[in-house]
């Protein structure tokens, strides 16, 4: 489960980072700017999206300049239409600019999660299953798309190799079975959530007998599916997995699988087209 604080962390870790590669010794391009002239900035959507990103872009104004006031017409979670305006900027001219491409970065790219998560969660509505993320995620944004998903309306999978096992074929090689591993789990870390991975119907019911709490079916077909949920008959929690798409995911929601895992949600995300217009204040405004 994702928790709040180390979110709250992450952010400004991730901020301060972005801002570092982006600016190093200073924008020199917003130095042709002179230093008190100030400026009111909205940024619009040029598409429909799940809006998500709120947290990183109040820290990245904030990091950069205290004088920026941002106010928001729209919330994490909000579906907005084409021209809509997201949220308005006030303050130095020369932060607006500087901060510019790094606050739509995480907007337009969390944004891109948060609806892709959205378009999944529609497919399978009307089922009690629960779609997943992956670890697949873009390297140094791990906590924000896991964020994004949830806000789209999915939900998380394990956030990383600390918080649940998820014992895979080499795992299983390792140990000398399913049944060794999955015991080694309980032992090592009692009360973390086991998982194993499986590919044919007889490594189910060896993970079933083994005490496993969730089976993932790798790339199991439907028919297959069908035989796994008869004879679980309920003893574990199953989960579906192995190139799961917006195409084909609603033919595995099979009524008696409690998860389908996709690690579309996060690895294939497509940035929602955003763009700032910015407008300089006369002197008399200022």
């Amino acid at each position: 489960m994702l928790n709040d604080s180390l979110l709250i962390k992450d952010i400004e870790t991730v901020v301060k980072h972005a801002l570092e590669e982006d600016i190093r010794d200073g924008d020199i391009t917003a130095m042709l700017i002179p230093e008190d002239n100030r400026a009111e900035a909205k940024v619009i959507t040029r598409e429909q999206a799940i809006v998500c990103g709120q947290p990183w872009v109040n820290e990245v104004f904030r990091q950069l300049d205290s004088k920026v006031e941002i106010e928001w017409l729209v919330k994490d979670g909000d579906e907005v239409q084409p021209e809509q305006t997201l949220f308005k900027l006030k303050g130095p001219a020369r932060s607006l600019l500087t901060g510019e491409r790094t606050a739509l970065n995480f907007l337009q790219t969390l944004s891109g999660t948060a609806t892709i998560s959205r378009q999944y969660l529609k497919l399978v509505e009307g089922t009690d299953i629960k779609i997943l993320d992956t670890r697949k995620t873009i390297p140094g944004l791990r906590l924000a798309q896991k964020y994004a998903v949830t806000v789209g309306g999915c939900h998380n999978h394990r956030i990383g190799l600390y918080d649940a096992f998820l014992i895979k074929e080499n795992h299983i090689a390792a140990c000398g079975g399913i049944s060794a591993a999955v015991q080694k789990a309980h032992e090592i870390a009692p009360g973390k959530p086991v998982e194993v991975e499986v590919e044919s119907l007889e490594e189910l019911r060896q993970a079933i007998d083994a005490g496993a709490d969730i089976v993932m079916l790798d790339n199991f077909d439907v028919g297959a599916i069908r035989d796994a949920i008869s004879i679980n008959q309920g003893k574990a929690k199953l989960e579906v997995s192995g190139n799961l798409e917006a195409g084909n995911i609603s033919n595995k929601a099979v009524d008696g699988i409690t998860y389908l895992s996709s690690g579309s949600l996060t690895k294939h995300c497509r940035v929602i087209d955003l763009s700032m217009r910015i407008e300089f204040m006369s002197a008399e405004a200022q």
